[in-house]
């Protein structure tokens, strides 16, 4: 029964482990990475459009982003909404593709990043907790209700704290990449 508990939790945190993935691809390096335009949204015959459903995406160099519409009324809605976000790039329309350049980052800019970053990391492990906690009130709660013994709620407890433990940890290996990534130059 406690078993449930701990099922229950392990699949919250790994929700948190892709959240945390998502959100970490979003955090702009100097590399060119399809994944920055991701919550970029171009208008599209009246209606906000993901750029990658508009478009095929393709990176030729380290630090260049190809962007090639499948319909040709699509570049000036794309080239819009990536100088309206807040990206900081400016794409250079070239023919029937859209060039993104992404400028080398200063070493200023990075540790910024590296801060922002940290920052995520943070919530996220402090979300993995919020899952303990919630956990640690369920099985506290059987116990007290008679559904599982003292052994088992224990048992229940450690099993939390160890699934809680290897999360985080995966939260610093991922936080450990990134700014690794947003290092390097």
């Amino acid at each position: 029964m406690f078993d449930e508990v701990v099922k229950e939790s392990e699949n919250r945190m790994e929700k948190v482990i892709e959240r945390t993935k998502k959100e970490f691809s979003m955090v702009r390096t100097g590399r060119a990475t399809p994944s920055i335009l991701e919550g970029i949204k171009a208008d599209y015959y009246g209606t906000p459009t993901p750029i990658n459903q508009m478009a095929k995406i393709s990176v030729p160099e380290s630090r260049q982003l190809v962007i090639q519409p499948w319909d040709k009324n699509a570049i000036k809605p794309i080239e819009k909404a990536i100088l309206k976000s807040d990206l900081g790039l400016n794409p250079n329309v070239d023919g029937d593709v859209i060039r993104l350049i992404i400028p080398q980052l200063t070493e200023e800019r990075r540790k910024e990043l590296v801060k922002v970053v940290r920052n995520k990391a943070e919530e996220q492990r402090v979300a993995v907790r919020n899952i303990r906690r919630d956990a640690n009130e369920d099985l506290k709660e059987m116990e007290n209700n008679g559904d599982i013994s003292e052994d088992n709620y224990h048992r229940g407890l450690e099993n939390v704290q160890e699934l809680t433990n290897s999360y985080i940890e995966m939260i610093d290996e991922l936080l450990e990449e990134k700014e690794a990534e947003i290092m390097e130059v």
